[in-house]
């Protein structure tokens, strides 16, 4: 099979986010910073309007800028929060069309928070565990009064875990990961009646963590995730 060697035209809004970009990568836009007006790029590059908003927009997608009505785009800070948002439109819509998506999600779940269990067992200080104990307190409080509640702390419960790690990436992603499963399969997270034992299992997985103890802390977490995947499975 024969390459092509014609040359591709670009399009204009092409070249002026390449423009933008580097400015922005070099550092004469920092975070924080806005970018000039609509007519000032215009005079600057010779390029029409729907070249500029055409490049503003393809750096809002990437997340390198915000726009909001009737003022400049604003550069952002890159965080890690803001990396995985990047992919949360198109992880939603596998969610919704592909029928393998689920079992997909669910095994990168188990296979991430088992590691970040361990890690999370390694790093542990007396206030980490003191911030988890916080955190299974508020869930315990909502036991058998509010179902909502009790799933919004059983989620941070878990993003808890994760930032005991220290890594901002490992915090983004699981927060990522259980809104996913909120939103299209909440029996992973939740299931009538049988919130006492979730909280067990949590307790157990905290004990573990605060014992420094990297082998029982991921046990725990596989009873626990593996209870909920074949309540999951029992009921659908």
């Amino acid at each position: 099979m024969r390459l092509s060697n014609k040359i591709v035209r670009r399009k204009l809004s092409d070249d002026v986010f390449d423009r933008l970009y580097e400015k922005i990568r070099l550092g004469e836009y920092g975070p924080g910073d806005t970018l000039p007006s609509e007519r000032e790029l215009m005079d600057e590059l010779g390029v029409g309007r729907p070249a500029i908003r055409e490049a503003m927009q393809s750096l809002e997608r990437t997340g390198l800028v915000s726009i909001s009505h009737g003022q400049r785009p604003k550069v952002l800070k890159l965080t890690a929060a803001g990396l995985v948002s990047q992919i949360d439109f198109t992880a939603r819509h596998m969610l919704q069309q592909s029928p393998s998506a689920l079992e997909q999600l669910k095994e990168a779940r188990a296979f991430f928070e088992l590691g970040v269990v361990r890690r999370a067992a390694e790093l542990a200080g007396p206030e980490d565990v003191k911030r988890l104990e916080a955190l299974l307190e508020v869930q315990a409080s909502k036991l058998n009064r509010d179902c909502q509640g009790f799933v919004d702390a059983d989620m941070e419960f878990h993003t808890g875990i994760a930032v005991v790690t220290g890594n901002p990436i490992f915090e983004a992603t699981s927060r990522a990961m259980l809104s996913w499963l909120a939103r299209f399969h909440s029996k992973l997270l939740h299931w009538e009646g049988n919130e006492q034992v979730t909280l067990d299992e949590h307790r157990n997985i905290l004990q573990a963590i605060a014992a420094g103890d990297p082998d029982a802390a991921e046990q725990a977490m596989k009873i626990h995730l593996s209870r909920a995947d074949d309540i999951y499975t029992n009921v659908t």
